[in-house]
């Protein structure tokens, strides 16, 4: 079985691995270098705390690779698990939290419900009088993405994936409503399956084989931070969730500070949009910070940063199925590509090989879920 893969970045790569690995035969196409788009601007979240089963059926499934990457691909991911703290500040939001830790329980994710007071023992610098519940999931963290990169890339050449970097695909060939290619610069390449793992640039790719793809480029930004008092390096990530402000520990009682505060948040341009930050919203983002924690304030200085972008459905779950005959979709995760990577990579291969996958039942990630209204429920856990 012949297959190309577009875009190489975690997901792509992971997909690529997965499916070397099972015996087939593999070109993944990279515009760029390997990594440069969203995974190299990513911030490494590694979490079960979402709000719907499927995200946290992914989460399950991509932490048992997480978990032993090292031992299995041979390179240190940086994995560090201070937790995750979600924080609600609205008695409507407190129920929300409820109702995702029974689930998240009944699936077998060990998230505590928490009180103001609890929380704040997890976090010490908590405000605690705006808040009425937290959740708190002591093994979520987070990783490297570049490294995790390397060892994807590393692994996927060892099975025989022939990665291509700097090769552009300029179009997606059909067969009436059948994929059956791709050309590039250097010419054409036939397959059984080509798949989309493009992230932000997933619907340029979409249109290339006259498929319509619900996927957004939406830009964020992340600042590295001095705070005013140093955040110890076991204290969770923090988020306000009402308000979308969170943030965690850097080495040496840095943190990382982030959040997206706009009223509107348009579609940026893939490939011309700001990599650098803005120090307007840093400024914003770290008064947002100093809101809820006794982290941040006057004292803090805002060492460096950078933006990149989310590849957005409007319910924030990816859209991982065979759109066509012979082209399978694996993007828009809305800023949890990373994480999910290796389950998705795992799925990929099996829609390729047997047109399903027991590994996690996305039946609900299916593009048709946008025909007849904005699709299923939305992901409310998004930072």
């Amino acid at each position: 079985m012949d297959a190309v893969v577009i875009g190489g970045g975690i997901v792509g790569l992971s997909a690529a691995y997965y499916l070397g690995e099972a015996g087939a035969n593999v070109t993944l196409y990279e515009k760029n270098s390997l990594g440069t788009g969203s995974t190299s601007r990513a911030a490494g979240g590694i979490r079960s705390q979402f709000s719907t089963e499927v995200n946290v059926k992914l989460s399950m499934a991509s932490r048992e690779v997480w978990e032993r990457f090292e031992d299995s691909f041979g390179v240190d991911l940086a994995y560090r698990k201070p937790g995750y703290l979600f924080l609600a500040q609205t008695a409507e939001m407190a129920d929300q939290f409820q109702q995702n830790v029974q689930m998240q329980n009944e699936l077998g994710v060990d998230t505590e419900l928490l009180t103001p007071e609890q929380a704040s023992e997890q976090c010490p610098g908590l405000l605690t009088d705006q808040f009425t519940a937290a959740t708190y999931n002591s093994t979520d963290g987070f990783a490297d993405p570049n490294l995790a990169v390397q060892g994807y890339a590393s692994a996927a050449r060892e099975t025989g994936v022939d990665i291509q970097t700097n090769t552009a695909v300029t179009d997606v060939l059909t067969n009436g409503n059948t994929v059956i290619g791709v050309e590039t610069a250097d010419g054409v390449l036939s397959a059984d399956f080509v798949v989309n793992t493009a992230g932000a640039w997933a619907a340029r790719i979409g249109e290339m084989a006259s498929v319509e793809l619900p996927i957004r480029p939406r830009r964020r930004q992340i600042a590295v931070v001095e705070p005013s008092k140093p955040v110890a390096e076991d204290v969770p990530l923090t988020i306000n969730l009402e308000t979308g402000s969170y943030f965690r520990p850097e080495r040496d009682g840095a943190a990382l500070v982030g959040g997206y505060f706009d009223a509107e948040d348009p579609d940026a341009d893939a490939d011309t949009y700001s990599e650098s930050m803005d120090m307007a919203w840093a400024a914003t983002a770290v008064e947002h910070a100093a809101e809820y924690t006794t982290y941040f304030g006057p004292n803090s200085r805002i060492r460096r940063g950078w933006a990149g972008l989310y590849a957005v459905t409007p319910d924030h779950h990816p859209i991982i199925e065979e759109t066509v005959p012979g082209f399978i979709t694996a993007a828009g995760f809305s800023g949890h590509g990373f994480q999910h990577a290796p389950a998705t990579g795992q799925i990929v291969r099996d829609l390729c090989l047997s047109d399903s996958s027991t590994l996690v039942d996305v039946t609900p990630l299916s593009g048709r879920r946008f025909g007849d209204n904005d699709g299923g429920r939305v992901e409310q856990n998004v930072a």
